[in-house]
Order: C-alpha cells, then sequence, then structure tokens
C-alpha cells in the first residue's frame, strides 16, 4: 500500500470515518452519562456492576441506531476501493503488480474474515466502480438504488446492535473498574489513563470480537459485485456458515490486527473524554 499509495492509501475512507465517529462518541458518552444519572437516582446511589454494563450497552445501541447508515456506506467504501481492478501492463513491472495485488486480496481477507479462494474466484467478475459512486452520497445512493432503498441503509443493524451492546458494556464496565485499580488518587497521570482506556478495549473486543466478524459480513453481504462472496440470508446463517466452513477460529479472523487499532483508539477516546469533562465542569 505505501509502495502503490504513500501516506494517503493509510488515510483512505478517514473522512467518513470521521463524519461517523463524532456523532456516534457524542451520543454515545453523552447516552452512558444520562443512564448514569437516572440509574443513581442524581448520584445519590452507588453504580454497581451490572447496571454499567446497563448503561453502557444502552448507549452502545443508542448511539448505533443514530449512526449505522455512516457505517454501512464506510465499509462499502472501504471494500469497494480495496477490491478495485488494477491496469496491469506487460512490462518487467508487471509481476511486482501482481505479486501487489495478490498482497492487497490477502490484507482485504483478513480485515472482512474472508475467504481467499472465494475471493481469487471472484476476482475477474469485479465491476468497477464510477467516480461518483466511490464518494459518500454517490454509495449512499448506489446502495438505497440496487438494494431496496432506506432499509439497505439499516442492512445488518440488527447483528450490529448484538455486538455493540455488550462490547460498548464491558468497555464502560472494564474502565470503571479499572480506573479504580490503576488511577487511585494521587496516581492519576497521562500514560495510567491511557493505559485504563487501551486495556478497557482490548478486553471487550477480544470477548465479543465474533459480533464484529459478524457485522462486517451482513454489512457487504447486499453488494451487487459479489467480490466478498457468500451471500449471507441473516445473521444466523452467517453465523453458521462462517462456522462449518471455518471452524471457531473464523469468528476471530483478524483479531490481532483490529487490537492494534482498537487499544490506542479507545485509550485516546476516553482520556479525551476524561479531559473535555473535566474541563466543562471546571
Amino acid at each position: 500500500m505505501w509502495q502503490e499509495e504513500g501516506f494517503r492509501g493509510y488515510m483512505r475512507g478517514n473522512g467518513i470515518n470521521c463524519i461517523r465517529i463524532v456523532p456516534y462518541s457524542a451520543v454515545q458518552f453523552t447516552t452512558y452519562e444520562q443512564l448514569k444519572k437516572l440509574f443513581t437516582a442524581g448520584g445519590t446511589k452507588d453504580l454497581d456492576t451490572p447496571t454499567r454494563l446497563l448503561s453502557g450497552a444502552l448507549a452502545g445501541i443508542t448511539s448505533v441506531c443514530t449512526t449505522y447508515p455512516l457505517d454501512l456506506v464506510r465499509s462499502r467504501l472501504s471494500i469497494a476501493t480495496a477490491s478495485l481492478p488494477h491496469d496491469v501492463v506487460p512490462t518487467p513491472v508487471a509481476s511486482t503488480l501482481a505479486s501487489a495485488t495478490q498482497s492487497a486480496k490477502q490484507a482485504l481477507t483478513s480485515a472482512y474474515h474472508t475467504s481467499a479462494v472465494v475471493l481469487e474466484k471472484a476476482g475477474s467478475s469485479v465491476s468497477a466502480y464510477t467516480k461518483e459512486e466511490l464518494t459518500i452520497w454517490g454509495m449512499t445512493k448506489k446502495i438505497m438504488r440496487e438494494e431496496g432503498g432506506v432499509k439497505a441503509l439499516y442492512r445488518g443493524m440488527a447483528a450490529t446492535s448484538a455486538g455493540v451492546a455488550p462490547y460498548v458494556g464491558i468497555n464502560f464496565a472494564a474502565y470503571e473498574f479499572l480506573r479504580g485499580v490503576i488511577t487511585p488518587p494521587g496516581q492519576t497521570s497521562v500514560p495510567r489513563k491511557l493505559l485504563c482506556g487501551a486495556l478497557a478495549g482490548s478486553i471487550s473486543q477480544t470477548l465479543t470480537y465474533p459480533f464484529d466478524v459478524l457485522r462486517r459480513k451482513m454489512q457487504v453481504t447486499g453488494m451487487k459485485n459479489q467480490a466478498i462472496g457468500v451471500k449471507y440470508n441473516g445473521a444466523l446463517h452467517a453465523l453458521v456458515t462462517i462456522a462449518r466452513t471455518e471452524g471457531i477460529q473464523g469468528l476471530y479472523r483478524g483479531l490481532w490486527p483490529n487490537l492494534l487499532k482498537v487499544a490506542p483508539s479507545i485509550a485516546t477516546s476516553f482520556f479525551t473524554y476524561e479531559l473535555v469533562k473535566d474541563f466543562l465542569l471546571s
């Protein structure tokens, strides 16, 4: 990717991700804080672990329902740009480009938990997208036009919500617990705060990762070019198919690369939230 696209290649799709993450995080943290106040009667009662889990789960579901179309379009744009055919000319660098294309397919396999064999079979049938369709609004219109209108923008939302609820619930509960252990009074340095978020994110992601696999599968199953292979009839069908064809390990494909992203992401997210919250309250 660095050789073919440079630094811009690593930032591809980050625009829509930023557009999505702002309302997603705002809704999630705000909902969690409001639910904490509700369940503790305005702070007059202690918040136990089950209540933290419930508050986080409801906050996660609320944020998903609010921003899901953007998440779907983001996933479609990622897979569409990654599977664009390369024009290879008969020159001495042709073999190098072919090797790069194969590497890109393998990377796509890891990111979207897809069998490499399926991608090889689909490689020759990947249809090109127009320049307009590779934009946020263009991809949104394409999904609505080809897959059943507005409801297509919510394909896989049930599976996503089912995965996000325990993920966010465990995330908040683990963070609150770790904060009491790692950052006791007088030991609230920045590295300690970041460590709390990184550990909380890693724990919650590991425990709920199979739901993330199902989310990605459901989000791309409606693509017309079928570059991702099998079209699933629902989350349960996807779960059974993955378990049967790839085994239990198929539900954890790509976990390690994902943890490399989640740990610093959640650490930064919680740290920034606490920083802004303290600033606003002061």
